[in-house]
């Protein structure tokens, strides 16, 4: 019993996002109860649609539902008494919205591209869940107005994991199309260079469109900033990562530049194994929030994907930055309810897109390709054309 606890709590629970884990949860039941799965063998076209039909209602009630209890969090959370919203009671790690999530009209949208109430052996995913989410916050962050801000993640968010943003990416078009309509742009990475050359190196494509483009004005062009995060000598932090280096026999490298700190594969062509890095994040953390210079200073731990770096700062102070420098133009800054933040990291440990959720609106994406999806959704959303019948 005692392993079975610290595999299910101590390797599991830091990477569940306890939301959409309910939500998931929530949606199992008419799962259970309405799909067929003895369907397969059913021919009448009928019977199939009435099935999906059915499951599809059960399951829009419920993303209404949960919509509701929304508005209801937000309503306490206006009068400083969220944590007494039945949402809090029954999500304990739910946090601020910037914005209502209109999640029934969400669902309508997401089950039109993925068919999730046609389904018979596969019940509503992780993925399912939280691509309603996002198509939710795209809804409800565009229904006052404008997105004034959108920050980017790059590595997984803008690009393949360890490349650059090439000119050939399709992402670019949908950049500019954003910076058109006056939305300030800024690119958010975990990367510490020194050098401005290096950071042109990984984001050439982009900067090179920008400054090429003919559908930007000269003010435009400006609404563009890139954000790296600053690690300054951290001997704790060194310490760490070499204790588990040692601990874990990894063939790793300490890494130790200007303004970061981390291991690398030491092999090349070296894959680490997942629960190595994330052991490593994990104690590394721990570590830290245990210093005295942890309880004075923000910091991040994260898994890169197959490294693990360690920075002063984490994604919301970045994205408070660019709110903060974009918005002084008019006096204050850009408010979350007009910021939307792009990532792939957004697990409650070694996932550092995490903390961006309490400066702004987030969508979290897989890949580069989901990116390039959601803005195209974001752009349909912004020109007020209704997306796909919603």
């Amino acid at each position: 019993m005692t392993t079975r606890y610290r595999v299910e709590y101590a390797l599991k629970t830091h990477r569940r996002d306890q939301f959409i884990e309910w939500v998931k949860g929530l949606l199992a039941v008419p799962f259970v109860l309405h799909s067929q799965p003895t369907g397969v063998f059913e021919t009448r076209t009928n019977s199939v649609k009435m099935m999906a039909a059915e499951a599809h209602r059960r399951y829009w009630e419920i993303m209404r539902d949960v919509e509701v209890m929304i508005d209801d969090h937000i309503a306490h959370q206006e009068v400083n008494l969220h944590g007494q919203s039945k949402l809090k009671l029954l999500v304990p790690s739910i946090g601020t919205f910037f914005t209502r999530l209109p999640l029934a009209d969400a669902f309508i949208y997401q089950d039109k591209k993925r068919f999730i109430s046609s389904r018979r052996f596969v019940p509503p995913s992780f993925n399912d869940v939280r691509l309603i989410l996002n198509t939710a916050q795209l809804m409800g962050v565009t229904a006052a107005g404008p997105v004034d801000l959108a920050t980017f993640d790059g590595d997984v968010t803008l690009y393949d994991d360890g490349q650059s943003l090439e000119s050939s990416n399709p992402v670019i078009e949908r950049i500019l199309y954003l910076m058109s309509k006056d939305t300030k742009i800024g690119i958010v990475t975990a990367a510490g260079y020194t050098e401005a050359e290096k950071y042109y190196g990984r984001l050439h494509g982009l900067l090179d469109a920008v400054k090429a483009s003919t559908i930007l004005s000269p003010a435009q062009k400006q609404n563009l900033i890139i954000m790296g995060q600053y690690t300054p000598v951290n001997d704790l932090a060194e310490s760490s990562l070499r204790e588990c280096v040692a601990n874990l026999s990894l063939p790793a490298t300490i890494l130790r530049k200007e303004r970061a700190v981390g291991i690398i594969p030491s092999i090349p062509g070296h894959k680490f194994a997942r629960e190595s890095l994330e052991e490593t994040v994990l104690v590394v953390q721990k570590k830290l929030e245990m210093s005295a210079v942890g309880r004075m200073l923000p910091f991040c731990a994260f898994n890169g994907g197959n490294d693990v770096f360690v920075d002063i700062g984490d994604k919301s102070w970045g994205v408070l930055v660019c709110q903060e420098y974009f918005g002084g133009v008019k006096g204050g800054r850009i408010g979350g309810e007009r910021t939307l933040h792009v990532g792939d990291q957004f697990l409650s440990a070694g996932s550092n897109d995490f903390k961006a959720r309490v400066v702004g609106t987030t969508a979290w994406i897989a890949s580069p390709g989901e990116t390039v999806e959601l803005l195209d959704e974001l752009r349909g959303l912004i020109e007020g054309r209704e997306v796909d019948g919603v």
